[in-house]
């Protein structure tokens, strides 16, 4: 690993996940030392239990705010979401391979499997960055977009530019990615043979440090919402 790949794919992980850590410890820290007003504002009848309960869940992973304001945007924010979660899952498989699976499927079947399901959540995922982006070129979105929306919108895009570019066109063996991830997790990053010598390394380089920034980034932009809103939506589920 020369020093440029050593400082990006592996000095930076560690920032990265520091200022993750930490950014997103001091956001909750600062909205619990907000003063509470001692007025409780609501509407009869409230809620309680069980319906407060299904009317929470529905407000933070259905969005249903979304769904009345712009329905177009509503499924693409879906999507994407879904997508989140479901790349997150699949990069699991770079720190432990999920063997019930992989005994089923056989090597073979597993790879294609991944590039498959893989390729779909990346394709998905891709198309929903696309939308949001040209969205923000049409009235009265742009005339409300500032340059943050930008430039976290083009974050996410190169991110998933370039992972799709590794699962169709990375010639390299899973097992040499998730080397890679081993070195990172016992402090101390290496790329293995296979990986440094071929050229997907570079855009693994770029792929990392790109996601290093949006990881860095996320707890002072407008994407803080991924802790903001359960606590957001369990007031609004009180209040109604």
């Amino acid at each position: 690993m020369n020093w440029l790949s050593f400082l990006l794919a592996g000095v930076l992980v560690y920032v990265a996940v520091v200022a993750f850590l930490v950014g997103t410890a001091f956001r909750i820290y600062y909205w619990l030392k907000v003063p509470r007003s001692g007025i409780k504002l609501g509407i009869f009848p409230q809620t309680h239990g069980r319906r407060r309960f299904v009317q929470w869940i529905k407000d933070t992973f259905l969005f249903p705010q979304v769904l009345d304001v712009d329905r177009p945007m509503w499924l693409f924010v879906i999507l994407l979401h879904i997508g989140g979660v479901a790349a997150f899952v699949g990069h699991l498989r770079l720190i432990q391979e999920f063997t019930p699976l992989a005994n089923a499927l056989g090597k073979e079947g597993m790879e294609q499997f991944s590039l498959i399901s893989g390729g779909i959540v990346g394709i998905v995922l891709l198309v929903s960055v696309l939308y949001l982006i040209a969205r923000r070129f049409k009235s009265p979105y742009r005339d409300i977009s500032t340059p943050e929306d930008y430039f976290l919108l083009i974050l996410v895009f190169m991110v998933l530019l370039l992972g799709n570019h590794l699962r169709f066109f990375g010639q390299v063996d899973v097992e040499a990615y998730r080397a890679y991830v081993h070195s990172l997790l016992t402090f101390s990053p290496e790329f293995p043979a296979e990986l440094a010598e071929s050229g997907t390394r570079w855009v693994l380089v770029t792929h990392v440090t790109f996601s290093n920034l949006l990881l860095i980034y996320l707890p002072f932009s407008k994407l803080v919402h991924y802790i903001g809103t359960y606590a957001v939506n369990l007031m609004r589920s009180e209040a109604r």
